[in-house]
């Protein structure tokens, strides 16, 4: 089984790319994001640190972690962020090698994708086999976001300046997927990758 980590800007397409594979690839497709929000439900590996750390005051009317309200909690403050993102982080990669392996001893799939925004900054090179970069031209990026999330230009900076630089997703990746145009010419790419790796087994 080849694991296969998935990153890029915002506004890059990922999601659509991963959309694609999963209907026409026999793979599996974890979405880091989803699983660290999972993983701040009651009962969950995140769910009692987070309290402890942020009080109670982040709970909802039924128990739950308001991301709001830990959004509140921790803004403007770099060390509490840090210290959130040190107690989510290894968890939901321990989380993220125990599903890979789990994958691999049930021998149903080849391919085996992780997706996470913070993929090169979190050490997911360790784990992944390649990593491979979704590329998507900034002026297509900005079009998208307005159109999709509604963001204005201020708020697409903001997200941006935050995010690696296209030379560093260059450097750590293997693969470069070039989504700045038609879903189609995306779609051959990924297609001559994959279709490689099926005949190579």
């Amino acid at each position: 089984m080849r694991v296969i980590g998935v990153t890029g800007g915002v506004g890059s397409g990922k999601t659509e790319i991963l959309s694609y594979i999963r209907e026409n690839y026999p793979c599996e497709i974890l979405l880091a994001d989803g699983l660290a929000k999972e993983l701040q439900e009651p009962g969950k590996a995140c769910y009692e640190p987070l309290i402890e750390l942020l009080g109670k005051s982040i709970l909802g009317p039924e128990g739950e972690i308001l991301k709001t309200a830990v959004a509140e909690r921790i803004f403007g403050d770099s060390e509490l962020l840090e210290r959130v993102n040190g107690l989510i982080h290894p968890r939901v990669t321990a989380e993220i090698v125990r599903q890979i392996e789990a994958a691999k001893e049930n021998g149903k799939i080849s391919l085996f994708f992780v997706e996470a925004a913070l993929l090169i900054e979190n050490g997911f090179d360790k784990i992944c086999d390649e990593m491979w970069y979704i590329y998507a031209d900034e002026k297509v990026r900005r079009e998208r976001l307005a159109v999709s999330r509604g963001y204005n230009g201020e708020k697409i900076t903001a997200i941006m300046e935050k995010q690696l630089p296209e030379s560093e997703f260059r450097k750590n990746c293997q693969v470069v997927i070039d989504n700045s145009g038609a879903l189609s010419e995306s779609i051959r790419q990924i297609d001559q990758i994959l279709e490689a790796y099926q005949w190579q087994r």
